[in-house]
């Protein structure tokens, strides 16, 4: 985590508002333990705002942590960051249970009816990842609005003694948030001359710190590329297209689905791209034909012509034409079933977007989301604009709040102004890529886009081991080639399978369910090009490709250096050569994203969920869970992010007896800490080969045999279920969009060789024509391979300088590792 000025630390609450969100769980986590990491007081406000207007009642029950209304005691018992016995003493106040089941009450006498601003400690929000919605309640405040509203929340919060809030909501909730900043000095002056606090409280509360997090299905926020919330909406979208794939195809019906996206198309457009729909409408860019109808019919008419069984036509709810006449499902199923005779369906999803388990990504997201949210707030001066932590690429940002809530509404206005090429540009540049790519994909075109001298036979091939996404990106590479005239070749089974003559040209329509089919479709091998280089490039030119892309792990990009190295031998290979970084293990140098990972990451933490519910149910117990990632840690590291793991073994950090010997120090002392009683599970994750020596089964002997009494072990195995499975969404939108990306490269490196031949040199392409596609920090980036080596670490199959291996250090930091065995003693835990 970001070492934050050593200022004196805060009382900070957080706060979720407007509509939930998966993710908002551990948002809320990620803020309370972090901050009580840097040596904060922890709150949460309940049902949001009107929870800051309510406040804590007087009649608080005698079980209740007590209040400290003066200023001077509560700073000098502010916490030490880093300071064993502060954690201790910030374990639990109790309130945890009370919190996620929603009771309010405990049989012990402890109560939360009348307390809306609630202390929370370490183990209160433990085990918050796996549940959907917000467990801290939220609620839609009439009484904030005003300004006697905003004036009883700022008496709330300093009779609490909160210096700083954290609010998880959408862009209405944040401007919320700014203006009762703006409006805190005067608020705080009021207060002052009208006695309901006093001069010091005065003093010491002169700045309210504010931080926004955008918790939203919709994904409309501008300034960030996701909100939390939305990848879980979206897997939920694509469950149920996947669902009703297979029964329209049976029945060569058509389907209607309507998605949330009043005012953002981002659900339905990345829903169209992800599960391979016909046709999409979405506020932002409304249909250019007018009527709209006909464009839609004879898109649609095209694919059935060719023989497509199935339609899927997707409206968001906020979905209208270019004239802001509304669009809806129910029309629509009429103008399909009356103008072109199918057999349709409307299927309305509603709130179900809204529910479920987060997916992994709308828990590490939250989680790195929650951690710079507290450095924020740490940093805050009264000078700082408020600020809103979002999300660029991979790369987690800081924007100011009130410039993202303007562009935000910008969009708005810019569609109630039919300017929807200003809503287009206003939209984040992946937003704007997607619907391209959706338009490249699911259109058929009559006749080819470009002009015969400028087609090219393009030959592609799955590389390595199967990754979710592979056939995502094949399919829209088919549909790219077939739209612009160029002539797709499937070669099967890596360079065996060229040197076998397994190649054929594909179809539009013989890839069209290739979105949701995990694996490879092509058939995919770990063999190098080296296995026969001078018959791989008789076979080149035999089949006349003019450019290859290989989608697969760190055995593509070692190919792609063979074939680039070998351009001096062979003028087959001078053609464009590009790498798609397709892997679970996300080991490519360089790119901090590969096809599959996400995928495989989803099948990490269903699996856990599900070992750490028997961990926990059947007594206090260890599981440790083996994953696959070859000599790259990834997969281990970020999946022990999602599933709150205790610990994390890679093969970059590796295995000795002292790390051993701390581990189980830590266990038995976290256990120790343990309510009496109560049945804890926890994990540990481990990669397949972390170690040689210290196997999962030894470690899990050792673990049992050190647990005594206080805790059992257990192991699993995943195995290659982290292989298989319906690629996720993310994988798969991501797939469409990256390769796109590459097609649009190859046809540029094609028209300058192009330019040679016609000026009568000799056909030589340039190094940077071997390229790998990258995603580093905020931006996509091609990469010439020869670029690339020197970030690899070719004996161990990975790169050199990996950037999620800071993750590691957070994993043992959210589960307090050093505190606990540095110093932690039993004694002093508040029960």
């Amino acid at each position: 985590m970001t070492e934050a000025p050593r200022v004196h630390k805060l009382r900070l609450a957080v706060l979720t508002s407007g509509g939930d969100s998966a993710g908002m769980n551990a948002v809320v986590r990620a803020i309370v333990k972090t901050a009580i990491l840097k040596g904060c007081e922890t709150y949460v406000v309940r049902e949001g705002y009107e929870g800051l207007v309510r406040g804590n009642s007087e009649a608080v029950s005698v079980a209740s942590p007590p209040r400290e209304h003066n200023h001077h005691q509560r700073k000098e018992s502010l916490l030490v960051e880093g300071d064993a016995d502060s954690f201790v003493h910030n374990l639990r106040f109790g309130d945890g249970e009370l919190l996620r089941d929603g009771t309010s009450d405990h049989p012990a006498g402890r109560t939360l009816k009348g307390r809306y601003i609630v202390r929370v400690g370490w183990d209160d929000v433990r085990g918050w990842f796996t549940s959907g919605g917000t467990l801290i309640g939220t609620a839609r405040s009439v009484a904030f609005r005003t300004y006697e509203g905003r004036l009883t929340a700022a008496h709330n919060l300093i009779k609490e003694g909160i210096d700083a809030i954290a609010v998880c909501g959408g862009d209405g909730s944040l401007t919320g948030a700014d203006v009762f900043r703006a409006e805190w000095p005067k608020l705080v002056a009021e207060l002052a001359s009208t006695s309901r606090i006093t001069e010091e409280q005065h003093k010491a509360h002169a700045h309210l710190r504010i931080v926004g997090l955008v918790g939203s299905i919709d994904n409309d926020m501008s300034m960030t590329d996701l909100t939390i919330g939305a990848p879980t909406a979206l897997h939920r979208i694509c469950e149920a297209i996947d669902n009703i794939d297979s029964t329209a195809s049976s029945h060569s019906r058509a389907f209607v689905l309507e998605v949330m996206g009043r005012h953002c198309g981002w659900l339905a457009l990345l829903a169209g791209v992800s599960g391979g729909a016909d046709f999409i409408f979405i506020p932002e860019r409304p249909p250019e034909a007018d009527p709209w109808e006909d464009e839609m019919c004879r898109n649609i008419q095209r694919h059935r012509e060719i023989g497509k069984r199935k339609t899927i036509v997707i409206v968001a709810e906020g979905a209208h034409d270019k004239h802001l006449t509304p669009i809806r499902a129910d029309y629509v199923k009429e103008v399909l079933s009356e103008r072109l005779g199918l057999d349709t369906r409307v299927t309305t999803l509603g709130h179900t977007q809204r529910g479920g388990r987060p997916c992994a990504f709308d828990r590490i997201l939250p989680t790195l989301q929650g951690v710079e949210a507290v450095d924020a707030l740490l940093e805050a001066t009264p000078d700082t604009p408020s600020y809103m932590i979002g999300i660029a690429e991979n790369k987690i940002t800081r924007v100011p709040l009130m410039e993202a809530v303007k562009m935000t509404n910008e969009v708005t206005q810019a569609i109630k102004d039919k300017d929807f090429d200003k809503a287009m540009s206003l939209r984040d540049p992946e937003f704007r890529e997607s619907l391209d790519g959706f338009y490249a994909t699911s259109i058929l075109e009559k006749e080819p886009r470009l002009p015969h001298h400028q087609r090219m036979r393009v030959a592609i091939m799955h590389v390595g081991a199967p990754a979710g996404g592979m056939n995502a990106a094949t399919r829209a590479a088919v549909r790219y080639c077939i739209r612009q005239g160029h002539k797709p070749f499937a070669i099967h089974n890596g360079f065996p399978g060229l040197l076998d003559d397994n190649v054929h040209q594909l179809s539009w329509l013989g890839v069209d369910n290739w979105m949701t089919r995990g694996g490879s479709e092509l058939g995919t091998n770990r063999k190098l090009p080296e296995v026969d280089m001078g018959a791989i490039a008789a076979k080149f030119q035999q089949y006349n490709f003019h450019a290859l892309m290989m989608i697969g792990g760190f055995e593509a990009f070692t190919s792609l250096l063979s074939l680039e190295n070998a351009r001096k031998y062979y003028p087959a290979f001078h053609i464009p050569l590009v790498h798609l970084p397709a892997t679970i293990s996300n080991n490519v140098p360089l790119t901090e994203f590969s096809l599959g990972s996400d995928t495989s990451l989803n099948a990490l933490v269903d699996a856990c969920d599900a070992i750490k519910q028997s961990a926990s149910a059947s007594r206090n117990r260890v599981f440790v869970v083996e994953t696959q990632g070859g000599k790259c840690g990834y997969i281990a590291t970020m999946g022990a992010l999602a599933t709150g793991a205790c610990m994390v073994y890679t093969p970059e950090t590796g295995i000795d007896l002292d790390m051993l010997r701390n581990d189980v120090k830590f266990l038995k002392k976290r256990f120790s800490l343990d309510v009496k009683g109560r049945a804890e599970g926890r994990l540990v994750i481990k990669n397949e080969v972390a170690s040689a020596v210290y196997t999962t089964d030894v470690i899990t002997k050792m673990f049992k045999e050190e647990g005594g009494k206080l805790f059992d072990a257990r192991s699993a195995s995943l195995g290659h279920t982290l292989q298989g499975g319906i690629p996720s969404p993310i994988d798969r939108a991501r797939a469409v969009r990256l390769s796109l990306k590459c097609m649009t490269f190859i046809e540029e490196q094609h028209a300058i060789l192009l330019k040679q031949s016609s000026s009568g040199k000799t056909r030589q392409a340039a190094p940077d024509s071997a390229a790998v596609i990258t995603i580093q920090g905020s931006n996509v980036i091609w990469v010439p391979v020869q670029d690339v080596v020197p970030h690899a670490d070719m004996e161990n199959r990975r790169g050199l300088h990996e950037h999620w291996k800071p993750i590691i250090g957070l994993v043992e930091a959210l589960v307090a590792r050093p505190q606990i065995l540095e110093k932690a003693r039993p004694g002093k835990i508040l029960d």
